[in-house]
């Protein structure tokens, strides 16, 4: 009697409950992200406005913190009832995937269960900007000031230096990250991280020292001191910790690096041009060289805190 009232019960739950889940699988045809506290939901068919309508039936989640729920303030239905406005009392943290369960809205006790995220490219795309820009490392975290005030006097020299500075920082990040990843992690060395980033951050600098040595010889004059600066360059050094510390792929690691080198770069072209344009201005003695350069490099920075804030993907 009791096996066939388990067999009776699991041919009502295929009949009704399964075919309702696929459905409701079935009828979320687009999802996104839309103003900051804002998910945007279209259907592939009418839904019912009452139940659409209910915030009770949403349930939503960020994808590394299930336990913590966020609260649907309010849900505005358009009025071909197939798109839908999740809007939330807080903003949203774009950056990570949002899980969304909604409830009753295909039959009853039916859920549609559905993640929102930003596309992968406009991410990637997204820590490039911000490093290169909105998180600037000269101008809005003030790291690597040494070779920035040395090597920003001309503009040749400034575009020399940057070009330089972004391949070494490239590739001693990526070799960090193939460090990081497959020897420092599996073994449970991370304490050695800066003594091992330090380390492949001079071998690139000797590799990029070698070669400018032989191909550009002035250039490499041009650089002095500060080419060896690069080593414990604060900037190279910031690189391979953030994506230790953030757990960045191989792409994203690029992407970070290539942003830092291509910010650093923008900011000695920009500082380079107004030096060699301060050389003929009337400066007061006790201005001239780094003091005004001090001053100038300071009105960038405020000017690049116009970026705080700005996300473009």
């Amino acid at each position: 009697m009791k096996n066939i009232m388990t067999r009776h019960f699991l041919t009502l739950l295929l009949l009704f409950v399964l075919p309702g889940l696929a459905q409701g699988q079935e009828l979320v045809m687009d999802k996104g992200f839309g103003a900051d506290n804002e998910i945007i939901v279209t259907f592939s068919q009418a839904v019912d406005q009452d139940e659409a309508a209910n915030t009770a039936n949403y349930t939503v989640y960020e994808e590394p913190d299930p336990d913590i729920r966020l609260q649907v303030k309010e849900v505005i239905l358009a009025s071909d009832q197939k798109s839908a406005s999740l809007l939330f009392s807080e903003p949203l943290n774009t950056t990570q995937t949002h899980v969304v369960t909604i409830a009753n809205l295909v039959a009853p006790q039916s859920q549609t269960t559905f993640s929102v995220a930003k596309s992968y490219l406009g991410y990637l795309l997204g820590i490039l900007v911000s490093a290169m820009l909105i998180n600037n490392f000269v101008f809005t975290k003030y790291l690597g000031l040494c070779v920035f005030f040395g090597t920003s006097k001309r503009k040749d020299t400034a575009k020399g230096m940057g070009i330089t500075f972004t391949i070494v920082i490239v590739v001693s990040a990526i070799m960090s990250w193939f460090f990081y990843q497959f020897i420092l992690k599996p073994f449970d060395l991370n304490f050695l991280q800066i003594v091992i980033f330090i380390g492949l951050v001079s071998l690139t600098v000797q590799a990029v020292d070698t070669v400018l040595r032989k191909v550009n010889p002035a250039l490499f004059n041009s650089f002095g001191v500060f080419l060896v600066l690069v080593i414990a360059n604060c900037v190279i050094i910031a690189v391979p910790l953030i994506l230790a510390d953030n757990e960045y792929n191989f792409f994203e690691t690029f992407m970070l690096s290539l942003g830092a080198g291509g910010g650093f770069l923008l900011a000695l072209y920009l500082m380079s041009s107004v030096r060699e344009r301060m050389d003929l201005a009337n400066i007061p003695p006790t201005f001239k060289g780094v003091p005004i350069a001090f001053i100038v490099a300071g009105q960038f920075a405020l000017a690049f805190l116009g970026f705080s804030g700005l996300q473009i993907f």
